[in-house]
């Protein structure tokens, strides 16, 4: 039987396409497909494994009546033994009514084990006080080779001196207890006189009496969105921050008036970092105020300080906006060699990233940066930190809202928000990656105070954060990476024991690595203060330079890389620097 011409057209056609389709099989086959992209990050939650079981008591559950049950508390992570591993101390709070005899939460102290977990000591260090705790800062102030403890509250502060392990409270002795009246909150040791000796700069909120503060909905202040909430800070008594000198005999005096931090239009002061952002050699100050403009300190050489946040463009956003500022965290973000800025706000807003031009003035650089993706969530404790090892400092913010009814009211935004991660490109830029970094990331919660820091002493950097009424989490990458490290813990001996306030900077490869060594930060917390650096693929560093607040700066050599290097001063082989900056 013969076949029409259009059959056989459509036989020939249906045999072509199947070699044709054969023939691309075979193709395939040979062609190797590309491996799939393998995560940077997966954190994940394992404070309850890990044995950070304190329960975080802060206010009402349910509803916030005052403004007192909402700001929450901080954390530290420091070596409080000496044994070379970081323990975690975590602020606690208490509720409006009060808890039953015996019942009253504490702060807790929590010993490293080396081997992932870890053991309350509280009892036995002499950590049990109870009381509105806010905020939390590291220091030696008596030079002895003991991290000392300063914590704030509503109320009387607390000042613990580490003899050997064991904490004794001597803030009324010290004289840096505070009068009693007033609401404590950031804090940091800092050298600002470069005199080989920590003072302290204690932050305050409001000036807040519970007789007479007003009820939700009683004022104008006290609604958001049309419904009625706690009212604050907009309508209350801001307070003034303190400044408190070392005598260096185990006393503080008070030189607020005297050095000029009470000059400044900036008040309901909430998180502080220090920084030297005009590379001077002195340390300034910086503190994120809720809704007013930012304040700036910049350290004048003799003692004294003057607010420039307005002229040096980090008091306000692009716009020329106030914000309701709550947590900062401070590095070299874009690899130019000079101290970058970036604080947390208010819902219905962006955090705002300040990029250090290197003439003692900051750009808004958020939206260029990428980082003006959210303004649902209410940002608190945040902080830059290598996550992935690769040279360029990431970011990590934890979230969560003041009033339990965006809830119930549908305004927006929820009480309990998750994390955000945002991975650094290298390039001025961030991605956020948030969705896929795993659990620890994605889980909301209400938090507050965040710290970070290398636990396990392998390069890992992870992440302690309070949560309100709620247990601690404790963020853990599971993501190991292969790119290299170095962490310097800078000893000092002309100055002050710590290091705080010296400038350290790697040369690996064609970079320069730059950061400071700083207590306090993040939202009232205080991270690992050892200087962590990704150095990705580099796998020898050339030198290490450190710029001590004595004045002396030197370089160190032959520092293996993926390890911890304690440094001390006068080590190293002298190196002559700027005399302005002496």
């Amino acid at each position: 039987m013969s076949l029409n011409p259009s059959c056989r057209y459509a036989i020939h056609c249906a045999i072509c396409l199947i070699t044709l389709s054969a023939l691309c099989q075979a193709e395939q086959a040979k062609t190797p497909r590309p491996e799939p992209v393998k995560p940077i990050a997966n954190f994940t939650d394992v404070a309850e494994k890990a044995g950070l079981t304190m329960l975080d008591i802060f206010g009402g559950i349910e509803t916030k009546k005052y403004i007192i049950e909402t700001t929450g508390t901080g954390v530290a992570i420091f070596d409080y033994d000496n044994d070379g591993w970081p323990d975690i101390f975590l602020v606690n709070g208490t509720r409006l009514e009060g808890l039953p005899s015996g019942a009253a939460p504490s702060n807790h102290l929590y010993r490293n084990n080396h081997d992932g977990t870890f053991t309350d000591v509280t009892v036995e260090t002499g950590l049990t006080a109870t009381g509105w705790g806010q905020g939390v800062c590291v220091g030696d102030y008596d030079n002895d080779g003991w991290e000392d403890l300063y914590v704030t509250y509503y109320g009387k502060n607390r000042l613990y001196h580490n003899q050997g392990g064991v904490f004794t409270e001597v803030a009324e002795k010290a004289g840096v207890a505070g009068s009693g009246k007033a609401w404590g909150s950031g804090c940091a040791f800092v050298d600002y006189d470069r005199d080989g000796k920590l003072d302290l700069i204690v932050t305050n909120y409001v000036d807040f009496d519970l007789s007479t503060a007003p009820a939700p909905g009683q004022r104008a202040t006290c609604l958001w969105k049309g419904v009625p909430v706690m009212c604050g800070p907009r309508g209350l008594p801001g307070a003034k921050n303190i400044l408190y000198h070392n005598k260096g005999d185990g006393t503080f005096e008070d030189v607020t008036t005297k050095a000029h931090i009470d000059r400044t239009d900036g008040h309901y002061s909430l998180s502080v970092s220090t920084l030297d952002f005009d590379e001077d050699g002195w340390p300034d100050i910086y503190v994120a105020c809720d809704s007013t403009a930012s304040i700036l300190y910049r350290n004048n050489h003799d003692g004294t300080f003057t607010d420039v946040a307005v002229t040096a463009g980090a008091a306000y956003n692009e716009d020329g906006r106030e914000q309701a500022g709550m947590g900062t965290t401070v590095a070299d973000f874009n690899g130019d060699g000079h101290l970058d800025i970036f604080k947390t706000n208010f819902s219905d807003d962006t955090s705002t990233l300040y990029r250090n031009n290197g003439d003692g003035t900051f750009t808004d650089a958020t939206s260029s940066a990428g980082l003006g993706l959210y303004t649902q969530y209410l940002g608190w404790g945040t902080m830059f930190f290598d996550f992935d090892n690769d040279g360029w400092p990431d970011l990590i913010l934890a979230n969560g809202h003041v009033y339990p009814e965006v809830d119930s009211q549908h305004l927006g935004s929820s009480f309990k928000e998750p994390r955000i991660l945002y991975h650094n490109n290298g390039d001025g830029t961030f991605s956020d990656i948030s969705a896929s970094a795993g659990s620890g990331i994605t889980t909301p919660a209400s938090s507050r105070g965040m710290a970070v820091g290398d636990l396990w002493n392998d390069g890992r950097m992870s992440a302690v954060v309070s949560n309100m009424n709620a247990p601690a989490s404790l963020l853990v990458n599971q993501v190991r990476t292969p790119n290299h490290w170095i962490a310097i813990h800078p000893v000092g001996t002309k100055s002050n024991r710590d290091g705080i306030g010296a400038r350290v900077t790697v040369k690996a490869g064609s970079r320069l690595l730059v950061d400071e060594v700083r207590s306090g930060s993040s939202y009232i917390s205080n991270s690992d203060m050892r200087v962590h650096f990704g150095l990705g693929t580099v796998g020898k560093v050339d030198w290490i330079e450190i710029r001590w607040p004595s004045g002396l700066s030197e370089r160190f050599t032959d520092l293996g890389v993926d390890a911890i290097h304690t440094v001390k001063e006068g080590s190293g082989k002298a190196v002559e620097v700027d005399a302005k900056k002496r």
